[in-house]
Protein backbone atom coordinates (compact mmCIF):
# COMPACT_ATOMS: atom_id res chain seq x y z
CA UNK A 1 0.00 0.00 0.00
CA UNK A 2 1.01 3.08 -1.05
CA UNK A 3 1.99 5.82 1.85
CA UNK A 4 -0.92 8.23 2.55
CA UNK A 5 0.26 12.25 2.57
CA UNK A 6 -1.31 14.56 4.19
CA UNK A 7 -1.33 18.80 4.40
CA UNK A 8 -3.21 20.57 6.87
CA UNK A 9 -3.98 24.56 7.49
CA UNK A 10 -6.06 26.99 9.18
CA UNK A 11 -7.23 30.43 8.91
CA UNK A 12 -8.93 32.64 10.29
CA UNK A 13 -12.43 34.23 9.07
CA UNK A 14 -13.76 36.17 11.42
CA UNK A 15 -15.80 39.51 10.52
CA UNK A 16 -15.99 42.55 11.79
CA UNK A 17 -17.95 43.47 14.78
CA UNK A 18 -21.17 44.72 13.65
CA UNK A 19 -21.86 41.72 10.92
CA UNK A 20 -25.30 40.56 10.65
CA UNK A 21 -25.29 37.15 12.08
CA UNK A 22 -27.11 34.11 10.47
CA UNK A 23 -29.43 31.67 12.12
CA UNK A 24 -32.31 33.35 13.83
CA UNK A 25 -33.90 36.75 12.25
CA UNK A 26 -32.45 39.03 9.53
CA UNK A 27 -31.72 41.69 12.68
CA UNK A 28 -29.15 40.82 14.80
CA UNK A 29 -26.11 42.25 14.50
CA UNK A 30 -22.43 40.97 16.30
CA UNK A 31 -21.76 43.43 19.16
CA UNK A 32 -18.74 41.35 20.20
CA UNK A 33 -16.04 38.58 19.53
CA UNK A 34 -16.16 35.21 21.78
CA UNK A 35 -13.94 33.29 19.52
CA UNK A 36 -12.84 33.60 16.35
CA UNK A 37 -14.26 31.50 13.08
CA UNK A 38 -11.78 29.62 11.59
CA UNK A 39 -11.18 27.45 8.03
CA UNK A 40 -9.33 24.48 8.57
CA UNK A 41 -8.77 21.96 5.09
CA UNK A 42 -7.07 18.38 5.28
CA UNK A 43 -5.74 18.07 1.85
CA UNK A 44 -5.22 13.65 1.44
CA UNK A 45 -2.97 12.53 -1.09
CA UNK A 46 -2.16 8.57 -1.80
CA UNK A 47 -0.77 7.66 -5.13
CA UNK A 48 -2.37 9.24 -8.55
CA UNK A 49 -5.45 9.80 -5.51
CA UNK A 50 -6.12 13.20 -4.19
CA UNK A 51 -8.81 14.61 -1.62
CA UNK A 52 -10.01 17.29 0.48
CA UNK A 53 -12.00 17.76 3.44
CA UNK A 54 -12.74 21.26 4.19
CA UNK A 55 -14.10 22.22 7.80
CA UNK A 56 -16.18 26.48 7.82
CA UNK A 57 -17.31 27.79 10.95
CA UNK A 58 -19.85 29.26 9.80
CA UNK A 59 -23.89 28.06 9.86
CA UNK A 60 -24.87 26.90 6.35
CA UNK A 61 -23.06 27.91 2.54
CA UNK A 62 -25.34 28.97 -0.40
CA UNK A 63 -24.80 25.54 -3.14
CA UNK A 64 -23.33 27.87 -5.65
CA UNK A 65 -21.63 29.35 -3.82
CA UNK A 66 -19.93 26.18 -2.72
CA UNK A 67 -19.95 24.74 -6.76
CA UNK A 68 -18.04 27.71 -7.28
CA UNK A 69 -15.39 27.63 -4.65
CA UNK A 70 -15.63 24.00 -5.55
CA UNK A 71 -14.55 24.82 -9.38
CA UNK A 72 -11.67 27.48 -8.18
CA UNK A 73 -10.43 25.28 -5.84
CA UNK A 74 -9.99 21.99 -8.44
CA UNK A 75 -8.22 24.78 -10.53
CA UNK A 76 -5.65 25.97 -7.55
CA UNK A 77 -5.17 22.25 -6.50
CA UNK A 78 -5.28 19.86 -9.37
CA UNK A 79 -7.92 18.29 -6.51
CA UNK A 80 -10.91 16.72 -8.75
CA UNK A 81 -14.00 18.97 -7.81
CA UNK A 82 -15.80 15.77 -7.09
CA UNK A 83 -13.14 14.96 -4.03
CA UNK A 84 -13.87 18.30 -2.52
CA UNK A 85 -15.87 18.15 0.54
CA UNK A 86 -16.72 21.75 1.91
CA UNK A 87 -18.55 21.44 4.87
CA UNK A 88 -20.09 24.27 7.47
CA UNK A 89 -20.18 23.42 11.32
CA UNK A 90 -23.94 24.93 11.50
CA UNK A 91 -23.10 27.75 13.99
CA UNK A 92 -25.96 30.71 14.31
CA UNK A 93 -23.10 33.17 15.46
CA UNK A 94 -21.86 33.46 12.36
CA UNK A 95 -21.80 36.01 9.11
CA UNK A 96 -24.81 34.55 6.39
CA UNK A 97 -22.96 32.97 3.68
CA UNK A 98 -26.42 31.41 2.65
CA UNK A 99 -28.94 33.60 1.63
CA UNK A 100 -32.05 31.62 2.72
CA UNK A 101 -35.40 33.39 2.33
CA UNK A 102 -36.25 34.89 5.52
CA UNK A 103 -32.95 35.10 6.82
CA UNK A 104 -31.69 37.98 4.89
CA UNK A 105 -29.06 38.16 1.98
CA UNK A 106 -26.18 36.65 1.83
CA UNK A 107 -23.41 38.92 3.54
CA UNK A 108 -21.44 39.72 -0.52
CA UNK A 109 -19.14 42.10 1.40
CA UNK A 110 -17.71 39.20 3.91
CA UNK A 111 -18.45 36.82 1.00
CA UNK A 112 -15.60 38.52 -1.23
CA UNK A 113 -13.51 40.37 0.99
CA UNK A 114 -12.88 37.51 3.53
CA UNK A 115 -14.66 34.37 3.50
CA UNK A 116 -13.28 32.87 0.10
CA UNK A 117 -10.30 34.60 -0.09
CA UNK A 118 -9.12 32.97 3.24
CA UNK A 119 -10.81 29.47 2.14
CA UNK A 120 -8.83 29.60 -0.91
CA UNK A 121 -5.54 30.37 0.89
CA UNK A 122 -6.31 28.01 3.29
CA UNK A 123 -6.38 25.41 1.16
CA UNK A 124 -3.34 26.53 -1.01
CA UNK A 125 -1.42 26.63 1.78
CA UNK A 126 -2.41 22.65 3.32
CA UNK A 127 -1.07 21.38 -0.30
CA UNK A 128 2.29 23.01 -0.15
CA UNK A 129 3.62 20.20 2.34
CA UNK A 130 2.02 17.11 3.28
CA UNK A 131 3.41 14.64 5.28
CA UNK A 132 3.54 10.88 5.16
CA UNK A 133 0.76 10.18 7.82
CA UNK A 134 -0.48 6.73 9.56
CA UNK A 135 -4.22 6.98 11.11
CA UNK A 136 -6.69 5.61 13.92
CA UNK A 137 -9.80 6.96 15.24
CA UNK A 138 -11.95 6.12 18.10
CA UNK A 139 -15.32 6.91 19.55
CA UNK A 140 -17.51 6.87 22.60
CA UNK A 141 -21.07 8.29 23.54
CA UNK A 142 -21.73 11.58 24.15
CA UNK A 143 -24.57 13.21 25.54
CA UNK A 144 -23.62 16.47 23.98
CA UNK A 145 -26.45 16.59 22.37
CA UNK A 146 -30.37 15.69 22.54
CA UNK A 147 -33.36 15.14 20.15
CA UNK A 148 -34.69 18.61 20.12
CA UNK A 149 -38.25 18.04 18.63
CA UNK A 150 -39.92 17.98 21.86
CA UNK A 151 -43.57 16.88 21.70
CA UNK A 152 -45.75 19.45 23.92
CA UNK A 153 -48.76 18.69 26.34
CA UNK A 154 -51.24 20.60 23.12
CA UNK A 155 -49.64 17.65 20.70
CA UNK A 156 -47.43 20.41 19.06
CA UNK A 157 -43.94 19.62 18.06
CA UNK A 158 -41.51 22.43 19.31
CA UNK A 159 -37.48 23.64 20.32
CA UNK A 160 -37.27 21.37 23.39
CA UNK A 161 -35.46 18.26 24.92
CA UNK A 162 -37.06 15.01 23.49
CA UNK A 163 -35.33 12.29 25.58
CA UNK A 164 -37.42 9.87 23.53
CA UNK A 165 -36.67 10.79 20.30
CA UNK A 166 -33.80 9.57 17.65
CA UNK A 167 -30.83 10.61 18.41
CA UNK A 168 -26.90 9.25 17.76
CA UNK A 169 -24.48 9.85 20.62
CA UNK A 170 -21.49 8.88 18.89
CA UNK A 171 -18.63 11.35 18.91
CA UNK A 172 -16.05 9.93 16.97
CA UNK A 173 -12.36 11.34 16.28
CA UNK A 174 -10.21 10.38 13.21
CA UNK A 175 -6.76 11.39 14.28
CA UNK A 176 -3.46 11.67 12.05
CA UNK A 177 0.10 10.85 13.20
CA UNK A 178 3.68 11.46 11.32
CA UNK A 179 6.84 8.92 11.32
CA UNK A 180 7.74 9.94 14.65
CA UNK A 181 3.86 8.76 16.09
CA UNK A 182 3.41 12.84 17.05
CA UNK A 183 -0.10 13.89 15.79
CA UNK A 184 -0.45 16.11 13.06
CA UNK A 185 -4.40 16.41 12.96
CA UNK A 186 -7.63 15.73 14.46
CA UNK A 187 -10.97 15.22 12.70
CA UNK A 188 -14.52 15.49 15.18
CA UNK A 189 -17.42 14.41 13.75
CA UNK A 190 -20.72 14.18 16.04
CA UNK A 191 -24.01 15.78 15.12
CA UNK A 192 -25.73 18.77 16.94
CA UNK A 193 -26.76 22.31 16.26
CA UNK A 194 -24.45 24.62 17.38
CA UNK A 195 -26.85 27.33 18.70
CA UNK A 196 -26.21 26.50 22.88
CA UNK A 197 -25.28 30.58 22.29
CA UNK A 198 -29.05 31.16 21.24
CA UNK A 199 -29.89 34.43 19.70
CA UNK A 200 -27.05 36.33 21.09
CA UNK A 201 -24.67 39.52 19.52
CA UNK A 202 -21.17 37.29 19.74
CA UNK A 203 -19.35 36.23 17.29
CA UNK A 204 -18.19 32.28 18.55
CA UNK A 205 -18.08 28.75 16.58
CA UNK A 206 -20.59 27.76 19.65
CA UNK A 207 -20.08 24.64 21.85
CA UNK A 208 -17.80 23.00 19.20
CA UNK A 209 -15.11 26.02 19.42
CA UNK A 210 -14.54 24.49 22.87
CA UNK A 211 -14.10 21.24 22.36
CA UNK A 212 -11.95 21.56 19.31
CA UNK A 213 -9.75 23.94 21.25
CA UNK A 214 -9.34 20.76 23.99
CA UNK A 215 -8.32 18.21 21.47
CA UNK A 216 -6.03 20.49 19.83
CA UNK A 217 -4.11 21.67 22.82
CA UNK A 218 -4.15 17.73 24.56
CA UNK A 219 -2.88 16.35 21.62
CA UNK A 220 -0.80 18.62 19.55
CA UNK A 221 -2.40 18.17 16.39
CA UNK A 222 -4.94 20.39 14.28
CA UNK A 223 -8.20 20.20 15.04
CA UNK A 224 -11.88 20.81 12.96
CA UNK A 225 -15.54 19.22 13.49
CA UNK A 226 -17.58 17.77 11.23
CA UNK A 227 -21.18 18.00 11.65
CA UNK A 228 -23.36 15.17 11.72
CA UNK A 229 -27.19 14.06 12.00
CA UNK A 230 -28.02 17.05 13.28
CA UNK A 231 -31.26 18.17 11.63
CA UNK A 232 -33.55 17.10 14.77
CA UNK A 233 -30.75 17.23 17.26
CA UNK A 234 -29.71 20.79 19.85
CA UNK A 235 -27.33 21.10 22.28
CA UNK A 236 -28.33 19.49 25.62
CA UNK A 237 -28.24 22.64 28.37
CA UNK A 238 -29.00 22.98 31.50
CA UNK A 239 -31.93 25.56 30.88
CA UNK A 240 -34.01 22.14 29.57
CA UNK A 241 -33.89 23.34 25.81
CA UNK A 242 -31.51 23.81 23.04
CA UNK A 243 -30.81 27.38 23.10
CA UNK A 244 -29.78 29.54 25.49
CA UNK A 245 -26.63 32.27 25.77
CA UNK A 246 -23.09 32.52 25.38
CA UNK A 247 -22.83 30.91 29.14
CA UNK A 248 -23.94 28.07 27.91
CA UNK A 249 -21.10 28.11 25.43
CA UNK A 250 -18.79 27.73 27.70
CA UNK A 251 -21.33 25.33 29.84
CA UNK A 252 -21.54 22.50 26.88
CA UNK A 253 -18.25 23.50 25.21
CA UNK A 254 -16.25 21.95 28.92
CA UNK A 255 -18.63 18.72 28.57
CA UNK A 256 -18.25 18.13 25.04
CA UNK A 257 -14.06 19.13 25.67
CA UNK A 258 -13.98 16.71 28.31
CA UNK A 259 -15.43 14.25 26.52
CA UNK A 260 -13.22 14.09 22.91
CA UNK A 261 -10.00 14.04 24.90
CA UNK A 262 -11.43 11.07 26.94
CA UNK A 263 -12.14 9.87 23.23
CA UNK A 264 -8.76 10.66 22.32
CA UNK A 265 -6.94 8.96 25.26
CA UNK A 266 -8.80 5.47 24.03
CA UNK A 267 -7.21 6.19 20.39
CA UNK A 268 -5.61 2.76 19.12
CA UNK A 269 -1.73 2.10 17.73
CA UNK A 270 -2.64 3.92 13.95
CA UNK A 271 -1.80 2.59 10.93
CA UNK A 272 -1.05 2.43 7.03
CA UNK A 273 -4.79 3.24 5.56
CA UNK A 274 -5.95 3.50 1.68
CA UNK A 275 -7.49 6.54 0.63
CA UNK A 276 -11.06 6.68 -1.48
CA UNK A 277 -13.11 9.76 -2.86
CA UNK A 278 -15.50 10.13 -4.69
CA UNK A 279 -18.91 11.88 -5.62
CA UNK A 280 -22.12 10.57 -7.41
CA UNK A 281 -25.43 12.81 -8.73
CA UNK A 282 -28.56 11.57 -6.19
CA UNK A 283 -32.08 12.21 -7.43
CA UNK A 284 -35.08 12.11 -4.94
CA UNK A 285 -39.01 12.13 -6.21
CA UNK A 286 -40.79 15.12 -5.82
CA UNK A 287 -44.59 15.70 -5.79
CA UNK A 288 -46.64 17.48 -8.35
CA UNK A 289 -47.13 20.95 -7.79
CA UNK A 290 -49.62 22.26 -5.62
CA UNK A 291 -52.53 23.73 -7.28
CA UNK A 292 -52.88 27.35 -7.74
CA UNK A 293 -55.97 27.61 -6.10
CA UNK A 294 -54.62 25.79 -2.68
CA UNK A 295 -51.74 28.26 -2.91
CA UNK A 296 -53.43 31.51 -3.23
CA UNK A 297 -55.70 31.04 0.11
CA UNK A 298 -53.02 29.54 1.64
CA UNK A 299 -50.84 32.73 0.68
CA UNK A 300 -53.30 35.07 2.42
CA UNK A 301 -52.16 33.75 5.83
CA UNK A 302 -48.05 34.44 4.82
CA UNK A 303 -48.53 37.67 2.24
CA UNK A 304 -46.96 39.89 4.87
CA UNK A 305 -44.48 37.74 6.51
CA UNK A 306 -40.84 38.89 6.46
CA UNK A 307 -38.93 36.92 8.91
CA UNK A 308 -38.06 33.41 8.82
CA UNK A 309 -40.09 30.33 8.11
CA UNK A 310 -43.34 32.61 7.33
CA UNK A 311 -41.30 34.62 5.06
CA UNK A 312 -39.86 30.96 3.53
CA UNK A 313 -42.99 29.91 3.63
CA UNK A 314 -44.27 32.96 1.55
CA UNK A 315 -41.56 32.51 -1.22
CA UNK A 316 -42.27 28.92 -1.78
CA UNK A 317 -46.14 30.18 -2.31
CA UNK A 318 -44.85 32.67 -4.76
CA UNK A 319 -42.75 30.47 -6.38
CA UNK A 320 -45.77 27.53 -6.91
CA UNK A 321 -47.95 30.13 -8.25
CA UNK A 322 -45.29 32.09 -10.51
CA UNK A 323 -44.75 28.54 -12.08
CA UNK A 324 -48.29 27.16 -12.31
CA UNK A 325 -48.87 30.31 -13.84
CA UNK A 326 -46.57 30.24 -16.56
CA UNK A 327 -47.46 26.73 -16.87
CA UNK A 328 -43.80 25.30 -15.98
CA UNK A 329 -43.15 21.43 -16.38
CA UNK A 330 -43.78 19.47 -13.91
CA UNK A 331 -40.03 17.75 -12.16
CA UNK A 332 -40.34 13.76 -11.06
CA UNK A 333 -37.05 14.39 -9.46
CA UNK A 334 -35.11 16.74 -7.60
CA UNK A 335 -31.21 16.19 -8.14
CA UNK A 336 -28.20 17.00 -5.61
CA UNK A 337 -24.71 15.94 -4.85
CA UNK A 338 -23.33 13.62 -2.13
CA UNK A 339 -19.35 13.25 -1.84
CA UNK A 340 -17.54 10.81 0.03
CA UNK A 341 -14.09 10.20 1.70
CA UNK A 342 -13.04 7.30 3.31
CA UNK A 343 -9.65 7.05 5.08
CA UNK A 344 -9.36 3.41 5.77
CA UNK A 345 -12.37 2.04 7.54
CA UNK A 346 -13.51 5.39 8.10
CA UNK A 347 -16.24 7.01 5.79
CA UNK A 348 -16.86 11.06 5.91
CA UNK A 349 -20.25 11.05 3.58
CA UNK A 350 -21.72 14.66 2.94
CA UNK A 351 -24.94 15.40 1.19
CA UNK A 352 -26.54 19.33 1.30
CA UNK A 353 -28.88 18.83 3.73
CA UNK A 354 -29.86 18.86 7.55
CA UNK A 355 -30.47 15.42 8.08
CA UNK A 356 -32.07 13.52 10.84
CA UNK A 357 -30.33 10.78 12.99
CA UNK A 358 -32.79 8.16 11.96
CA UNK A 359 -31.05 8.67 8.11
CA UNK A 360 -27.88 8.62 9.89
CA UNK A 361 -28.42 5.24 11.85
CA UNK A 362 -30.24 3.45 8.54
CA UNK A 363 -27.02 4.42 6.04
CA UNK A 364 -24.61 2.99 9.02
CA UNK A 365 -26.27 -0.63 9.75
CA UNK A 366 -25.40 -1.15 5.78
CA UNK A 367 -21.88 -1.02 6.73
CA UNK A 368 -20.44 -3.81 9.11
CA UNK A 369 -17.06 -3.63 8.52
CA UNK A 370 -17.04 0.13 7.96
CA UNK A 371 -17.76 3.82 10.16
CA UNK A 372 -19.93 5.27 7.89
CA UNK A 373 -20.03 8.92 9.36
CA UNK A 374 -23.13 11.34 8.08
CA UNK A 375 -21.97 14.75 7.34
CA UNK A 376 -24.77 17.38 7.25
CA UNK A 377 -24.16 21.02 5.30
CA UNK A 378 -21.79 19.77 2.58
CA UNK A 379 -20.86 21.20 -0.18
CA UNK A 380 -24.03 23.37 0.00
CA UNK A 381 -27.02 23.82 1.34
CA UNK A 382 -30.64 22.64 0.35
CA UNK A 383 -32.95 22.82 3.66
CA UNK A 384 -34.15 20.22 6.39
CA UNK A 385 -34.36 16.92 5.29
CA UNK A 386 -37.15 15.30 7.63
CA UNK A 387 -38.28 11.62 8.14
CA UNK A 388 -41.29 9.97 6.99
CA UNK A 389 -42.78 9.61 10.59
CA UNK A 390 -41.99 12.93 11.47
CA UNK A 391 -44.05 14.54 9.00
CA UNK A 392 -47.45 13.65 10.49
CA UNK A 393 -46.01 15.45 13.40
CA UNK A 394 -45.14 18.25 11.92
CA UNK A 395 -42.84 21.30 13.58
CA UNK A 396 -40.18 23.43 12.67
CA UNK A 397 -37.72 21.02 11.07
CA UNK A 398 -40.71 19.48 8.82
CA UNK A 399 -42.45 23.00 7.72
CA UNK A 400 -38.69 23.95 6.41
CA UNK A 401 -38.53 20.28 4.84
CA UNK A 402 -42.32 21.15 2.77
CA UNK A 403 -41.39 24.26 1.71
CA UNK A 404 -37.99 24.05 0.80
CA UNK A 405 -38.58 23.76 -3.53
CA UNK A 406 -41.82 24.70 -5.63
CA UNK A 407 -42.12 20.61 -6.23
CA UNK A 408 -42.34 18.83 -2.14
CA UNK A 409 -40.52 15.93 -1.73
CA UNK A 410 -42.19 12.98 -1.58
CA UNK A 411 -43.31 11.33 1.98
CA UNK A 412 -41.08 8.64 1.91
CA UNK A 413 -37.95 10.96 0.56
CA UNK A 414 -35.74 9.35 3.30
CA UNK A 415 -36.01 6.19 2.04
CA UNK A 416 -35.02 7.54 -1.27
CA UNK A 417 -31.87 9.14 0.23
CA UNK A 418 -30.72 6.99 2.00
CA UNK A 419 -30.87 3.72 -0.18
CA UNK A 420 -28.52 6.28 -2.82
CA UNK A 421 -26.43 6.89 0.20
CA UNK A 422 -25.41 3.31 0.89
CA UNK A 423 -25.13 3.29 -3.41
CA UNK A 424 -22.62 6.16 -3.00
CA UNK A 425 -20.55 4.40 0.05
CA UNK A 426 -20.45 0.98 -1.52
CA UNK A 427 -19.25 2.66 -4.75
CA UNK A 428 -16.69 4.73 -3.01
CA UNK A 429 -15.32 1.58 -0.92
CA UNK A 430 -15.41 -0.73 -4.18
CA UNK A 431 -18.35 -2.87 -2.77
CA UNK A 432 -21.07 -4.16 -5.13
CA UNK A 433 -24.17 -3.34 -4.85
Amino acid sequence: MEKLYLGVFREIITPPIGTRLYGYSPDVYSKSINDDLTVTAFYFKQGKSSALLISVTVCEINTSLCDELREKISSLTGVSKDNVMLCATHTHSAPDVAGTEGWGSLDTQYRDNIFVPKILSCVQKAVLSPKKVTAAFAHKDSYVGINRRQLLANNMIDFGQNPWGYFNPKMTVVSFFDENNDNVANIVHYGCHGTAAGCNTEITRDWSGIMTDALEEYSGGITAFVNGTMGDAGPRISNGKTTGDISYVKELGLVAANDVVEVYKTMPAPCDVKLCASSKKISIPVKPRMDTKSAEEMYEFFKDKTSNVGAYTRSYLEKVMTLNKEGAQQPESFETEQTTISVGNVVFTGIPFEIFAQTGFRVAENFNDATVLSVSNTNGFEGYFATQDAICRGGYEVQMFLYSRPNQFCDNADFHLMKQMVRTVKDTLGKEE
